[in-house]
């Protein structure tokens, strides 16, 4: 599971950066998510990686 952070405003980035952002389910600053490690998921941070802040978490079982 990846937890990723929404660091840096997205005002004044392409409209294409902002679908990125709404798709992970990041709006606010400092809004924090928690997404499974999958390659869409680290298609979609590769393509905003100066915006965001991305953890690695362990999962509970």
């Amino acid at each position: 599971m990846l937890k990723i952070t929404l660091k840096r405003s997205y005002i004044g980035t392409p409209e294409k950066l902002r679908r990125v952002l709404r798709s992970l389910g990041l709006r606010k600053i400092g809004h924090t998510v928690v997404k499974p490690d999958v390659p869409s998921i680290r298609g979609m941070i590769n393509k905003v990686p100066h915006l965001i802040k991305v953890e690695k978490v362990e999962e509970e079982q």
